[in-house]
């Protein structure tokens, strides 16, 4: 197969310590905001909005021609929030029980996988560069956060942990991609997406024990300052990858 002709730069971060702490701050941020929303205003319109919001965000990640910072992470939040709604809509709304749409995501999220392999023989998240690879990189993202979130509350909810008991089994999970390649030779591209994948649960599990009260097992200081918080946190975070030498080479390219 005739490799793809790149039309862009890399569209994507680089994959850091500070990438990862980043994107655990957006996994509880979209899953206390989430909660927020629909607690705070009529679900329906929350829904609505929030995916209006989503579709201002791909919008603008789908228009820059390179990594941008501050609009790659506002899409991460925005997914993050949004795949929370829909794992939590498939459950509340449609009675759906969070092992079977734990599943279903899953199935879908091998699909996403199956469909990007087989257009471009490469799962890898170095070559983000073209306008299709781009497509299947947001779909993958979506779909793992939908995952995660209905595993964690899987977890969480459904077999008793309670979420920090949860936050610290998914915690301990991602040990085993990043042993695996550091120690086993498992390939780079498996281990990444592992990891990916379980950060969800990872950042929704302590978001929502911070945020919901001593009846759910939680801390109970509220999903909405929890979602504030976190917000002042990955916003610092995006400064300081605006100020690397790759955020600068970005905006100057701009």
């Amino acid at each position: 197969m005739r490799r793809p002709v790149a039309t862009l730069a890399n569209k994507v971060p680089e994959i850091t310590a500070l990438f990862w702490a980043t994107k655990i701050l957006t996994t509880g941020m979209g899953e206390t905001t989430s909660d927020f929303i629909v607690t705070t205003i009529d679900p329906v319109v929350g829904v609505a909005l929030t995916f209006a919001a989503l579709l201002i965000a791909f919008a603008l990640q789908f228009r820059t021609r390179q990594y941008v910072p501050w609009v790659y992470w506002l899409t991460v939040v925005m997914v993050s929030v949004f795949g929370t709604m829909a794992a939590d809509v498939a459950h509340v709304q449609f009675g759906i029980p969070y092992a079977v749409s734990t599943g279903a995501f899953a199935a879908a999220l091998a699909i996403v996988f199956g469909a990007w392999y087989l257009s471009e023989r490469t799962l890898s998240i170095h070559r983000i560069d073209t306008r299709r690879r781009e497509i299947f990189y947001w779909a993958t993202v979506l779909t793992s956060f939908a995952l995660g979130t209905a595993a964690g509350d899987l977890t969480a909810t459904v077999l008793g942990l309670g979420y920090f008991t949860s936050g610290l089994l998914f915690t301990a999970a991602i040990a085993v991609p990043a042993l695996g390649y550091r120690y086993f030779r498992l390939n780079g591209v498996v281990a990444f997406w592992i990891a990916y994948v379980l950060t969800r649960p990872v950042g929704a599990s302590f978001a929502d024990w911070l945020g919901v009260g001593p009846e759910r097992g939680g801390v109970g200081i509220g999903t909405g300052v929890v979602s504030l918080v976190l917000a002042v946190a990955i916003a610092l975070c995006v400064v300081v990858v605006s100020r690397s030498p790759v955020g600068r080479q970005a905006e100057r390219s701009r």
